[in-house]
């Protein structure tokens, strides 16, 4: 089938690659030429395991493309998913639709009778009724179809992923889009069909219900903490209870990036918007749970330099928001860091593959090429975000270039008793000291 992706960064990159792998023709577009240009030459401007393979293999089938043209995605295909950004609005906890309005607007004239424009970007409920209006004025469908992608696994999550959401009133509509996934419901993938508006809430309500669970567990580490309790313990133990299960349930800085955070606020702020938020008044305490996680973990590195951060070497290992990505959005690693700083404290940061977007965007910090280097002569050392080389690290690869043998691990991934019997003194969110 002919495809076109409207909006090119993390999912819509993603989208394209993977909808070349399924068989389709594809034609990505995007307003930012550079962006355009990056992907044509195969380059992904972003780090995401197996998608710049997947770039590449498209590009050389010859049925994967970028343009910067609408009129050329509106000649080139029948098919259109919206994978535009809807960011926080500044200063307000809610979606930002300026880029879905303004992709809507550039597409309708385009549109082919009997197209279908496929929404996947995140947006507020009672969103995708008012969208459909315009899009069947023009004879052409609307279908919303959520995307469900982990950073980290985006590819995977795409070409296998665990459900196939269709928000959709027209059965041609529908029809059309399981055409698009037929060789993924083949393989056994289910299909869930409901209403536009359930389909846009399943995106937020499932991110609504990770944020509650991780939060949980935190908050559990403040009550650990209080009475000397461990809290990786008590999550293996409650974890075992088939109603609750383990995942997700691991205690540490908490949650970031461009999904998580923004969604449970845009969500709080449309249950205002419907008069409704006292139904959702508990993920504002879900969001202070993990507010509170980054500066307990700065309170952890003053209590292991002796009260006092100031005049301080703080060395941070780690500045994307999770491991396997360069995203920095609502980063916990680069916010400690960056309050160590305030604090007065001369901190250095290192990360795998976020270091070019850190610079940009936290200036003020200083960087380190290597774990080594941004460790040397440091008073604490911060375990921040959980990449392999930062869990799998023998303790003596520090040991012999700080100046004190202080750990703070913010994920609760490090081996601990190999650091304390490597002489160092280990200290991590909801666990008590050995």
């Amino acid at each position: 089938m002919k495809l076109s992706v409207i909006g090119t960064g993390y999912l819509g990159a993603t989208h394209a690659a993977a909808m070349v792998a399924l068989g389709h023709d594809v034609v990505g577009l995007d307003v930012d030429a550079d962006k355009v240009a990056s992907l044509s030459r195969g380059e992904v401007p972003f780090h995401e395991p197996g998608l710049p393979e997947l770039l590449r293999e498209g590009l050389a089938s010859g049925r994967l493309r970028f343009t910067t043209d609408v009129t050329d995605v509106g000649a080139s295909a029948d098919v259109h998913f919206l994978c535009v950004g809807t960011p926080q609005k500044p200063g307000e906890k809610a979606a930002d639709l300026t880029y879905v309005e303004a992709a809507i607007a550039a597409l309708l004239p385009e549109l082919r009778a009997g197209a279908l424009v496929v929404g996947k970007s995140t947006v507020p409920v009672g969103t995708a009724a008012g969208l459909a209006e315009r899009v069947e004025a023009v004879d052409a469908d609307l279908v919303w179809n959520p995307e469900f992608l982990r950073e980290g696994f985006a590819v995977d999550d795409t070409l296998r992923p665990d459900r196939i959401v269709v928000g959709a009133t027209s059965e041609r509509a529908e029809k059309t889009l399981l055409e698009v996934y037929a060789s993924l419901v083949e393989a056994g993938t289910p299909v869930v069909s409901m209403d536009y508006a359930t389909a846009e809430l399943v995106k937020v309500a499932a991110n609504a219900f990770l944020a509650t669970k991780i939060s949980f567990i935190n908050a559990m580490a403040e009550v650990c903490e209080a009475v000397d309790a461990d809290v990786t313990l008590l999550a293996d133990a409650i974890g075992h209870d088939e109603r609750i299960g383990r995942r997700f349930l691991s205690a540490g800085l908490g949650f970031g990036g461009g999904c998580l955070p923004k969604d449970i606020r845009a969500f709080m702020a449309r249950a205002g918007e419907l008069g409704i938020d006292q139904a959702l008044t508990f993920l504002k305490s879900i969001d202070d749970i993990n507010v509170r996680r980054r500066a307990r973990t700065v309170d952890l590195a003053r209590e292991m330099c002796g009260g006092s951060l100031a005049g301080q070497r703080v060395a941070v290992l780690g500045a994307a928001f999770k491991p396997d990505s360069d995203d920095i959005r609502d980063s916990p690693a680069l916010d400690v860091a960056l309050a160590c700083q305030r604090a007065g404290a001369a901190v250095r940061v290192y990360d795998p593959h976020a270091m070019d977007n850190a610079r940009r965007d936290y200036a003020t910090l200083a960087y380190a090429a290597s774990a080594v280097e941004a460790a040397t002569d440091a008073d604490v050392v911060l375990h921040l975000t959980e990449w392999e080389e930062f869990v799998t690290m023998h303790p003596s690869t520090l040991s012999a270039v700080v100046r004190q043998r202080h750990i703070v691990d913010g994920r609760n991934k490090l081996d601990r008793e190999l650091w304390t019997r490597e002489g160092w003194t280990h200290r991590a969110l909801g666990r008590r000291s050995l």
